[in-house]
């Protein structure tokens, strides 16, 4: 095992070397990571992102597109023939269809490469002509991210954790029930591991559905070609000396190999490649799930930032350290199901949310910023009167019943403390205002030639991200 970590090691040590060696004689590549936990808007973005860098016209915060140093935008294939292509092209189409519907979420990783033939600035800007850049999109689910944590954990500080989060959670009590029922050092019974393993994924999934977002191991509720193996088969258990051929002792070898099959490959051969990075947060609904779930994403958002490596790529860096995160947006999505009145509180909530998080990554000189998008616009804004006067809603088309309706979510607090602190402090209900959330399905495009989807500032997003390469 430990010559297979030397030689790993040795294996990306040469590729990064000669990576940076030929990097000045190539086209620039920006490696962007995309992700975020379930129903964050991950597939959305990207092809909102996409589209609008491909037409240009709804993008007046990104420099290069106003200012026309971006000539234009095309799809090329991918450089990693291994992974599958982000299908950009079907997504698009279901969002512009005469009556339009959401694509379906992400649910492995995926990747698209967008090509732009960009006029360089500046005072010699004249001597020189056009110049490629690569955009190389990465899509993945939150839920792998949040599993790198488990490299820092055996199997019984992960059970530990593991069992307290079950505790008060949606299917936890149907969980603890079966685990209290199996005798971890009794001899391994396929059977019951199935069931013990079944129980935990189907408190996982109860938990995520509630609106929690530290739901791990990932891949328990995106198994893909895994399901049903025995890399999968394994749940926390009590703390114990387990004895060999016990369950216990199984689970633990499980869980082990889990870490070192599924997590660390993916960290080597993808998400260690990354060097911008967006997470997206669907922060209002946390806030209509309760106290508890706001909590659980703030936590769950600071073990995603302890994942990464944040900090500068230059060219020693790259050598001797492998590539860097050097800029992360925060982004919580979903603005448009807000007046835009209330956006800056929203972007308070969420710089709120990650501030000790913000401020590690801020300190290893990555440069990060939160703000309140939404990708594809699905509402118009109007103002209704109201018993106590004027109020600002959204109007919009519900999600299944296809109705027009107008929506006031409840006014966010100013201070996000007032959220926050009675999270932090256990409180299971919020006890001076009630947060509601509504499911709006994508509105009917026209778009006219040169224009992408409508968005809330997904271009001042790409300049963060983008515009400083371009």
């Amino acid at each position: 095992m430990v010559i297979a970590a030397i030689a790993d090691q040795i294996t990306r040590s040469v590729e990064s070397v000669a990576e940076a060696v030929t990097a000045p004689f190539s086209d620039p590549v920006i490696r962007l990571g995309v992700t975020g936990l379930s129903r964050a808007g991950k597939t959305v973005f990207i092809t909102s992102l996409v589209a609008n860098l491909m037409d240009r016209g709804r993008m007046p915060q990104l420099r290069a597109a106003a200012n026309g140093a971006i000539r234009t935008a095309y799809l090329q294939p991918q450089p990693d023939d291994t992974l599958p292509r982000f299908e950009y092209e079907s997504h698009l189409a279901r969002l512009t269809a005469k009556e339009p519907s959401w694509p379906d979420g992400t649910r492995q990783i995926s990747e698209l490469r967008l090509s732009m033939k960009v006029q360089p600035t500046g005072l010699l800007s004249g001597l020189s002509g056009l110049r490629t850049v690569h955009l190389d999109i990465v899509d993945y689910p939150g839920e792998w991210l949040l599993d790198l944590g488990l490299l820092d954990q055996d199997f019984a500080t992960w059970s530990k954790s593991a069992i307290a989060r079950a505790a008060g959670r949606p299917g936890g009590d149907v969980f603890l029930a079966a685990l209290d029922a199996v005798d971890a050092n009794a001899k391994l019974d396929e059977s019951a591991a199935l069931a013990l393993a079944q129980a935990y994924t189907a408190h996982l999934v109860e938990s995520r559905e509630a609106g929690f977002s530290d739901c791990s191991p990932g891949r328990f509720l995106l198994p893909g070609d895994l399901a049903g193996s025995p890399v999968l088969t394994f749940a926390p258990l009590h703390a114990g000396g387990y004895g060999r051929g016990s369950i216990g002792r199984e689970m633990e070898r499980r869980f082990e190999s889990y870490k070192r099959n599924i997590v660390k490959p993916f960290f080597r051969d993808h998400f260690a490649k990354i060097d911008r990075q967006v997470v997206l947060m669907d922060v209002l609904s946390a806030i209509h799930a309760g106290p508890p779930a706001v909590e659980d994403l703030r936590q769950a958002m600071a073990d995603i930032l302890g994942a990464f490596k944040p900090g500068r790529n230059d060219f020693l860096s790259r050598i001797f350290n492998g590539r860097r995160v050097e800029k992360i947006l925060f982004a919580a999505t979903k603005a448009d199901h807000l007046h835009h009145s209330q956006h800056p509180q929203l972007t308070a909530i969420a710089e709120a949310m990650l501030r000790e998080a913000r401020d590690r990554a801020q300190f290893a000189g990555a440069q990060t910023e939160a703000m309140a998008i939404a990708a594809l616009r699905t509402t118009i804004e109007e103002t209704v009167d109201h018993r106590d006067g004027p109020l600002n809603v959204v109007k919009g088309q519900l999600l299944g019943s296809g109705k027009q309706a107008a929506f006031y979510p409840g006014a966010l607090p100013a201070d996000p403390s007032h959220l926050l602190a009675p999270a932090q402090e256990g409180a299971q209900n919020w006890l001076d205002a009630d947060y509601q959330v509504m499911n709006f399905a994508p509105a009917p495009l026209t778009l006219r030639p040169g224009e992408g989807p409508p968005h809330i500032r997904l271009d001042r997003a790409a300049e963060f991200l983008i515009g400083d390469r371009l």
